[in-house]
């Protein structure tokens, strides 16, 4: 058994473990703590630098089959492109918040794949949805930015980067494509260009194409205004208004320029189309240039103008009567006689010795304050027949004066059905009466509230006069109304008048012609009456022989061949028998084709007058192709568009095509171009597509 010893007491004290435990928790706790606030503080450093600097400038919201959206975060675009990013149709400069940097957006509509939505800053929502109703390689995407406070403007400028852009309004001066025009900034409504030469006008929809593939058609219900700024962008906006109005668009892609217009543009209104009547496409117009104080002496002109243009073997035609003349024809009903005994009598006389001809007769919606007629109805109380004024002291009616032809008139109520009922009886009357075949209605552009910074009324806001008037003028007169403006009508049938166009070879005259009918027909106007040979703005005989026929060669292959300048006024007489010839090409070669492209219209809606591109939508040379126009896919026209010129580039489009000189019988490969072909004063090029 061991020896056990006792132990000594010690000087050290004993270990309380306790209390050495509880001073080493406080000391790891330090650490601990210390340890914490450093990885806390190099995570906060962290996040802010990834938000700032290492955050990705570029996230995908909204992804479909085809394309999808992309936010770009430091310069506040939304972009649209192809999934692999290897092609980007648009991109979107939002200019609906403070210039200050937006965070990663994230989708707060996340369970619904179709769907993106977002709030910036507390002023706006942004929703966005997928729509995949279309055939295969298109698809759509609804935008729609909502305010979420009062006085809220709201702007989407779209880039023209890469991108020629088409459709929209009519300009004074029309280029095709847009990119090459400024205009500052005004509501989005059409206007008399012959006196806004800035404005928008005559023909007008909130639909534009683009180059890339892409096409955007904005709510025609909601207020905008729009600024084009000259191959930068063009930019809508909503005004700021207690009614918060939302800018919405939907924006479109396919595969090609071509595709996506027949896709989306030709189903802008799901109406059926009609034809107008076509006789006129048959029928020269003339417009009768003579002054008149009498219906007599009016009458005995208008015959003997006929007769000079018959005896100048100029054919059938149609004689157009200014607004003038048709109101001094309309009060010739009975003269007063006296018989043997004294008496007078009300005798009513053979009316219209004009009767057997073909005239369009002219009216337009204003009556001048000066006239009796327009006192008449005062006095008969048809006062709500104008657009007025209720009173606020004792609720009667005033009209709204206005500027008509340098008068101060007032204008029809087109929402007044006593109003519309009246005038159009009145004009059925003297139809029948003359014989007329067709109706000119003028004034049917402006805004006569917007004008006097008026609010107008709910049924009269934007272009709602416009396009009742269309609608109205077909329910009344059939097919056989032209009227001067027109918007969400196309379907009707109609001929629209195009705006008078100065005597030059500017974009305001000559060289404005054919981007301007490129821009009717894109937008389903494709029967129209251009400006007359020489143009008509100085209400002037043209006098430059060249530029004469120069324009006289490219209204023959347009739906009519409008005159203002009769040949024997202003040219020599080869002038006089190459107009002849003209006239004969048109009824020969020209109208057959028209009547032909005209049914298939109606039945697809493919536009009868069409860009090079619609041939060689993937060939960047055709998009800016301005001097150029196929009729189908059969004609080209190459007319001179240059002062001088008797020779010019030619692009024949369509790889897969060739092309016959109509002329030289000359055969030449398509998708290639003619390099100062010749052309000389008395010829147009035109080029047949040649078949196999």
């Amino acid at each position: 058994m061991p020896h056990t010893r006792p132990r000594s007491p010690s000087s050290m004290p004993d270990v309380n473990w306790d209390v050495g435990l509880k001073e080493m928790n406080e000391t790891w706790k330090g650490a601990v703590a210390c340890i914490g606030v450093a990885i806390f503080f190099i995570m906060t450093i962290g996040i802010i630098y990834w938000q700032v600097m290492d955050q990705p400038n570029k996230n995908w919201i909204l992804k479909g089959t085809v394309g999808g959206l992309i936010w770009e975060r430091n310069t506040h675009t939304l972009i649209l492109q192809t999934l692999s990013e290897n092609k980007t149709y648009v991109e979107i400069d939002v200019g609906n918040f403070p210039d200050m940097e937006q965070n990663f957006v994230k989708n707060l509509c996340w369970l619904n794949k179709t769907d993106f939505c977002y709030t910036w800053d507390s002023i706006t929502d942004l929703k966005i949805t997928l729509d995949r109703k279309f055939s295969a390689g298109t698809e759509c995407y609804n935008i729609t930015w909502t305010p979420i406070h009062c006085d809220v403007k709201l702007k989407d400028c779209f880039s023209m980067t890469n991108v020629s852009w088409y459709g929209g309004a009519s300009l004074s001066a029309q280029h095709w494509p847009m990119n090459n025009v400024k205009v500052a900034l005004q509501p989005l409504v059409i206007s008399n260009l012959k006196s806004s030469h800035g404005a928008y006008g005559s023909v007008l929809e909130r639909y534009f194409l683009g180059s890339t593939g892409v096409s955007v058609l904005i709510n025609p219900n909601v207020p905008i205004s729009m600024t084009i700024e000259k191959n930068k962008y063009f930019c809508v906006e909503t005004p700021a208004s207690t009614e918060r109005f939302p800018l919405q668009y939907t924006i479109c892609i396919g595969q090609n320029i071509q595709t996506v217009h027949q896709e989306i543009g030709n189903q802008l209104y799901n109406s059926q189309r009609m034809l107008p009547n076509l006789n006129i496409v048959r029928m020269p117009l003339w417009k009768h240039y003579g002054v008149s104080d009498s219906a007599a002496k009016l009458e005995r002109d208008v015959r003997s103008f006929h007769n000079k243009l018959r005896r100048h073997g100029l054919g059938d035609c149609l004689i157009s009567l200014n607004e003038h003349s048709t109101m001094l024809l309309s009060m010739k009903d009975h003269i007063l006689i006296a018989d043997q005994g004294g008496q007078t009598r009300r005798h009513r006389r053979d009316p219209y010795t004009i009767k057997n001809l073909n005239i369009s007769i002219t009216s337009s919606l204003y009556q001048s304050v000066n006239s009796e007629l327009l006192q008449k109805y005062l006095k008969e109380g048809q006062d709500n027949y104008w657009l007025s004024l209720r009173s606020h002291l004792d609720g009667s009616m005033t009209p709204i004066l206005t500027k008509w032809k340098e008068q101060f008139s007032v204008r029809l109520n087109i929402t007044s059905e006593a109003a519309i009922n009246w005038y159009f009886t009145n004009v059925n009357k003297l139809i029948k009466k003359l014989g007329a075949e067709y109706l000119i209605i003028e004034g049917a552009e402006g805004n006569t509230f917007m004008e006097h910074a008026i609010q107008a009324p709910k049924e009269l806001e934007g272009d709602s006069y416009s396009e009742y008037l269309a609608a109205t003028a077909v329910e009344k007169l059939g097919n056989s109304a032209i009227i001067t403006a027109s918007t969400r009508s196309n379907h009707l049938p109609l001929f629209v008048q195009m705006h008078p166009l100065r005597s030059d070879w500017s974009y305001h005259g000559l060289k404005g012609i054919i981007p301007s009918v490129l821009h009717y027909s894109l937008l389903g106007y494709n029967f129209f009456i251009p400006d007359a040979v020489g143009g008509t703005l100085a209400d002037e005989f043209i006098t430059e022989e060249e530029l004469f026929i120069r324009w006289l060669q490219i209204i023959t292959f347009l739906p009519v061949m409008s005159f203002n300048t009769p040949p024997w006024v202003c040219c020599d007489n080869w002038v006089l028998n190459l107009t002849r010839q003209y006239i004969q090409k048109h009824q020969d070669l020209v109208a057959p084709i028209l009547l032909k492209c005209s049914e298939d219209w109606m039945n697809t809606g493919i536009p009868i007058f069409r860009p090079v591109w619609w041939l060689s939508p993937e060939d960047p040379v055709a998009f800016t192709v301005d001097n150029e126009f196929l009729i189908g896919d059969e004609m080209l026209i190459a007319p001179i568009t240059e002062k001088g010129k008797i020779q010019r580039d030619i692009f024949l489009p369509g790889k897969d095509y060739q092309w016959m000189d109509k002329s030289t019988s000359q055969v030449f490969d398509g998708g290639t171009v003619l390099r100062n072909y010749n052309c000389s004063l008395h010829e147009i090029p035109v080029f047949i597509k040649k078949t196999s």
